[in-house]
């Protein structure tokens, strides 16, 4: 029986590995020089040590533990996307769909994820304007995506829900570390271009730092705040827990 469900995660983890469209998630590897990431690399490995551990000594007493070599694999990719190969483990489209494989190894990861969110965000408003039909939130649910007429999403992570009908536009970032450059800026013309059809919700998981760092910067790049601390100081008026990195904390 145990076969069944193993040879199932093996034949999935292929099918990542040699994904029918997109990127392969080693292509280009290098190892990061970011110390945050490379913590927040050995931090996922680790979680992948302990279960693959937990599975190792509990198939001493059932072959029901090896269940654990699930998240095991979902945590060992996190930590591989910290560690240098970025974002695209997630196999995410712009239109913010994933792959049959990452919906499958990542779900374990995913699940936490919707977990932390709960957890974080439960007392909070899903969203919050901002300016000019520019609006900041978590990730939200179909229901709250179609309340605007463009989603875009920055959560590398997170699948879009099912169901919504609003123009997404998904641009895969990492938590907790500061995006590459170009997908700043990538971010921030997604931003004006998709005001001229309509309101725009810019989100990440919880809506503290990712989604709040490409605000602040569209901010500051459309004349709409003069320093980004003065941004920051916007968004956090607005009434939302902002977390921005170093750049976008400078003294005003």
């Amino acid at each position: 029986f145990i076969d069944i469900p193993t040879g199932a995660l093996l034949g999935f983890f292929a099918l990542w590995l040699f994904p029918a469209k997109g990127e392969l998630p080693f292509a280009g590897f290098r190892l990061t020089a970011d110390a945050k990431a490379r913590w927040l690399a050995r931090f996922y490995a680790l979680g992948a040590v302990l279960a693959l551990a937990g599975a190792a000594a509990g198939a001493f007493v059932s072959a029901l533990w090896l269940v654990l070599l699930w998240p095991a694999l979902a945590l060992a990719i996190v930590a591989f996307a910290y560690a240098g190969a970025g974002a695209k483990v997630f196999q995410k489209a712009a239109d913010g769909s994933v792959s049959l494989a990452s919906r499958i190894l990542l779900w374990p990861y995913r699940l936490g994820a919707r977990i932390n969110i709960w957890a974080w965000t439960r007392k909070l408003a899903p969203e919050i304007a901002v300016v000019d039909g520019v609006s900041l939130g978590r990730f939200p649910t179909a229901a709250e995506a179609d309340a605007f007429g463009t989603v875009i999403d920055l959560a590398g992570e997170l699948e879009r829900p099912r169901g919504t009908t609003r123009r997404w536009t998904s641009l895969p970032m990492l938590d907790l570390l500061p995006p590459p450059q170009e997908r700043l800026a990538e971010a921030v013309a997604a931003i004006e271009d998709a005001r001229g059809q309509g309101t725009v919700l810019v989100c990440c998981a919880l809506g503290f730092q990712r989604s709040a760092g490409v605000v602040a910067a569209w901010l500051v790049a459309t004349g709409r705040a003069p320093t980004p601390a003065q941004a920051r100081k916007k968004l956090a008026a607005a009434g939302r827990p902002v977390h921005l990195h170093i750049g976008a904390d400078e003294a005003a």
